[in-house]
């Protein structure tokens, strides 16, 4: 139908934390969730998954962004920003981006993330 019925999940090292709401049939959705969650001291990634949901077969996976622990650190004030979709699996080709906002807050033994997911294009 050349729409996607678009929504992130947001994992912290492969476990699934958040799932924003499903936009229906649109290649643009608007999120505008913020949320925040306690971090484990030694985490290593934080992966954004923007997927499709679909009611009749398994929800596809459209890209991802997946920041590092040592990509915050040098964005010791967060990162916001378009952050370019890249592919989950190497056959198929990703287009798009995802406007984000992530931060940690607290000190290195409490660390909490704040994450703002937007929007997509």
């Amino acid at each position: 139908t050349g729409s996607s019925d678009p929504y992130c999940i947001v994992k912290i090292d492969d476990e699934a934390i958040i799932r924003t709401a499903t936009v229906w049939k649109t290649l643009s959705p608007f999120w505008g969730e913020e949320y925040e969650v306690q971090l484990q001291p030694g985490f290593h990634s934080i992966s954004i998954y923007v997927m499709d949901e679909d009611a009749l077969s398994r929800d596809d996976v459209i890209g991802k962004v997946c920041i590092t622990r040592d990509m915050l650190a040098e964005h010791p004030k967060g990162f916001s920003g378009w952050v370019s979709l890249s592919e989950v699996d190497p056959d198929e080709e990703v287009q798009g981006e995802i406007h984000l906002r992530v931060e940690v807050l607290g000190s290195p033994g409490s660390q909490r993330l704040r994450c703002s997911v937007l929007e997509a294009r």
